[in-house]
């Protein structure tokens, strides 16, 4: 159905040429200055259907533009009323001999571009029929040279010949136009893609004319350069003065640091730009990359490589750490230690055990690994052995440091090590900044906290 609409326009163009040319042959024929074999047999006969024929040329004209009837149908049924017509034309002026059935083939070519599969040769063939039947017409009632019959035949192979070379090139033209509309599809498919793509790009792209003057930009690019609606359609002198001067800058040649930042007029960032040529005296691609988001980059960077020295720290620690621990193991085998002693290794093995733990979470942080051992720990009598090691170990009396639980029964639901190591910073801070203000530490812990 979209092939036959398509189509159309060109019937119109072939109702335009039917009417053009019987208006000629009108003319002719009235005014007499045409050539003599116009109606030379039948003068009456060729006025009549002439006029006829200029009528029906008129209104078949006026219905292929209101597109009345289906395509199809009209193309069928002006291209037999063409052939009908020609042919009594063509008998009115003396047969075949008088060259008007040369109008045969415009028709039949007319149906090869029109229509598809093969109409064309089913019109050839009866426009071949109609030229055969009227030489034996004129044979029988006008008693004319049989040898006519050769003209007729070459004129029927004409025909033919028109038609298949008809079909071919509209087979060709027809497939071209499918390549050709599909092509057009798939570039904008792409060009929608390519903006779909440009306007959620992260970085700012504008497009600069040699004048000076904003041709594209994309959301990001608007949002840094703090445009509104309306406003990319200025010059970049307008909107952003410093970054043309730069562009210019850029275009004569004069070296500046690519990496140097500026702030636009009224935007929030601050921003790095990056110039690229798209051919000699045209446009300027600019891509604005945020200087802040590279400086978090940047940090992220720096961040990853402290993780990674702080894991080798860590894992150098290790070794000494495990040295330490082994010999103190030994040593509390001697039998010669006293109970003070004995104590201070204690100390030294469960600091070794804590040191350990710390190093181990170090490097479970390092490689990103989710080693924790979940445990639901009582908090009374946890906190109670916790102080009492605290104590020991900063040189606290424990008289300094008051403990409240309001709850025996309270419960917390923690990796033990990773536990120990939080609340030994926060008790570390507390001591060290209450003892330089003169308060004691305390600590309360209320039911179901």
């Amino acid at each position: 159905m979209e092939e036959a609409l398509s189509s159309w326009r060109p019937l119109a163009i072939f109702c335009l040429y039917r009417l053009l040319i019987i208006s000629l042959f009108l003319m002719a024929v009235i005014t007499g200055t045409g050539p003599g074999f116009l109606g030379e047999s039948h003068p009456h006969l060729f006025l009549m259907t002439a006029l006829v024929y200029a009528a029906a040329a008129i209104a078949l004209g006026v219905a292929t533009v209101a597109r009345m009837g289906g395509f199809y149908f009209q193309v069928w049924f002006q291209l037999t009323l063409d052939i009908g017509a020609i042919t009594l034309l063509m008998h009115a002026s003396d047969g075949v001999l008088s060259g008007l059935g040369m109008l045969l083939v415009v028709v039949i070519a007319a149906g090869g571009i029109l229509t598809v599969g093969r109409t064309a040769s089913a019109l050839a063939a009866l426009a071949t029929l109609a030229v055969l039947l009227e030489q034996s017409y004129a044979l029988v009632f006008r008693d004319s040279d049989a040898a006519h019959y050769t003209q007729a035949g070459l004129l029927g192979a004409t025909l033919f010949a028109t038609a298949l070379l008809a079909q071919v090139l509209t087979a060709r033209l027809r497939e071209s136009e499918a390549r050709a509309a599909q092509r057009s599809l798939d570039l904008a498919n792409i060009s929608q893609l390519n903006g779909y793509i440009i306007q959620h790009l992260q970085s700012g792209v504008l497009v600069i004319d040699w004048e000076g003057t904003l041709r594209l930009i994309n959301q990001a690019g608007q949002i840094l350069l703090g445009l509104k609606p309306g406003e990319e359609k200025n010059s970049l002198d307008q909107i952003a003065p410093y970054l043309a001067k730069r562009l210019n800058s850029w275009r004569e040649g004069l070296h500046f640091h690519q990496s140097e930042a500026f702030r636009p007029l009224r935007g929030q960032s601050e921003i790095l730009p990056k110039f690229i040529s798209l051919g000699p005296r045209s446009g300027t691609l600019i891509f604005l990359e945020d200087a802040s988001a590279s400086a978090r980059q940047a940090q992220q960077l720096k961040l990853a490589s402290l993780g990674r020295l702080t894991a080798s720290i860590a894992h150098e620690i290790r070794n000494p750490l495990g040295v330490i621990s082994h010999a103190s193991q030994l040593l509390r085998e001697s039998s010669t230690l006293s109970q003070r002693e004995r104590r201070l290794l204690e100390i030294i093995l469960n600091h070794c055990t804590r040191v350990n733990g710390i190093v181990k979470n170090v490097l479970q942080l390092s490689r990103r690994q989710q080693h924790s051992r979940l445990k639901v720990l009582p908090l009374k009598p946890w906190l109670l052995d916790f102080l009492d090691e605290f104590c020991r170990t900063q040189g606290i009396d424990r008289t300094e440091v008051a403990l409240q639980i309001r709850s025996g029964t309270a419960q917390v639901h923690m990796d033990p090590s990773q536990f120990r190591q939080i609340v030994w910073n926060l008790c570390d801070n507390a001591w060290r900044h209450s003892r330089s203000r003169g308060h004691v530490p305390y600590f309360q812990i209320l039911d179901g906290e």
